[in-house]
């Protein structure tokens, strides 16, 4: 695997990972270990940062007027990054739940 292919599954797979440690801080929240997820969100920004700085650099090029070529492939790479974003909002959203639940001692 090289060229436009290569490229295009580092950037699903580091949004990937991404979306993986976004879910898993969650996870550690509803346990209570809210440090664990502040680190699961650390390295999944990361993570997101990898898949940016690639995609970052296929922008360049088209700047430079080296055309991309659109396939399939890039546009299911292009998805992954922008669900991972949404994911990330939402797990931020619901970590902030968790956090006013637990201030107020209403645990269920």
């Amino acid at each position: 695997m090289e060229g436009m292919e290569l490229i295009c599954f580092q950037i699903i797979t580091a949004n990937g990972s991404a979306k993986s440690c976004y879910i898993e801080a969650l996870q550690e929240v509803k346990k209570g270990n809210y440090a664990r997820a502040d680190e699961l969100i650390a390295e999944g920004d990361k993570m997101v940062i990898e898949g940016h700085d690639i995609h970052l650099s296929l922008l360049a090029k088209e700047s430079e007027g080296k055309k991309t070529e659109i396939s399939l492939l890039l546009l299911h790479a292009e998805d992954q990054a922008m669900s991972t974003e949404v994911i990330k909002i939402m797990v931020l959203e619901l970590i902030e739940l968790y956090k006013e639940r637990d201030r107020k001692g209403t645990k269920s």
